[in-house]
């Protein structure tokens, strides 16, 4: 009943303020789903209220999210003053995997929204960093800050250089704005020039001062297992999450599937601006 939809009144205040101010946004909302459990959404409105980013959040924060897994990948938007930018949620942060196919679908800025509280302060403040400097690429950051009555959301905002050194930092209050500068065109000078560290291409070009192009195979068996369907760890049997239950969430009795019912929002999101 408090789920949102992309035509309702909430997109709708969303869009007349980005035009009001003459302002991108980026907002977050829990879209129903007449299939299944709510999507977490991610969304980015450019200043004449026009959509140009939808995202539905790949890594719900299991086991205590219930939300429906994201089926329409990490879409990478244009943005303003030669910004690409890709959205993920809070927990995808979590996955270096998610930072990096942002950067390979050419984002040159990643923002990540969430919600958490203090005791994943550190893995915050790393992840940001790491998922900057490991893809050469700005990380905006953005958390829930003051109580709800129950928990207390940290705050700490952050702007991050695609060195991974933070630009910008806020803390634990309530409305607290932060601001910094980025420049898109360094971030891709840097992945155009830079030899060590440009690891984001040496990915698939290992030891290219030994071999012509580098070898360009995929030596990662999780990778290989994953594509194959048959990803499982060596310790994969004793794991003691494995559904919501710990959280009092009934089991699920349906499997996965990856394409977006019919009628729901577009798996292509949206055409590329310029």
């Amino acid at each position: 009943a408090i789920m949102c939809r992309m035509d309702g009144p909430e997109v709708a205040a969303f869009r007349a303020a980005c035009i009001e101010h003459r302002i991108w946004g980026c907002f977050s909302i829990m879209e129903y789903n007449p299939h299944g459990n709510p999507y977490n959404v991610g969304i980015i409105l450019d200043d004449q209220g026009a959509l140009r980013l939808y995202y539905r959040k790949l890594h719900p924060w299991v086991p205590v999210e219930p939300w429906e897994p994201g089926d329409v990948g990490i879409p990478v938007c244009d943005g303003p003053n030669g910004s690409k930018i890709a959205l993920i949620i809070c927990h995808d942060g979590m996955f270096p995997e998610m930072a990096r196919e942002s950067a390979y679908k050419g984002a040159n800025v990643m923002i990540r929204t969430a919600g958490y509280t203090a005791p994943i302060r550190q893995s915050w403040h790393f992840t940001n960093q790491s998922n900057a400097f490991c893809n050469l690429m700005y990380t905006a950051s953005v958390c829930l800050a003051g109580s709800d009555g129950t928990f207390n959301s940290m705050g700490e905002g952050m702007i991050v250089n695609y060195d991974g050194t933070p630009l910008a930092m806020g803390n634990g209050i309530p409305d607290e704005i932060i601001t910094a500068e980025i420049r898109p065109g360094l971030c891709d000078e840097a992945r155009r020039h830079w030899g060590v560290e440009n690891n984001i291409y040496q990915l698939g070009h290992r030891g290219y001062v030994a071999v012509k192009g580098g070898a360009r195979d995929c030596p990662y068996t999780f990778m290989k297992d994953m594509v194959a369907g048959r990803y499982l760890l060596p310790w994969e049997g004793t794991v003691v999450h494995v559904d919501g239950t710990g959280c009092g969430l009934a089991p699920p009795t349906r499997e996965y599937t990856p394409r977006p019912p019919e009628g729901a929002a577009p798996a292509v999101p949206l055409r590329k601006y310029g």
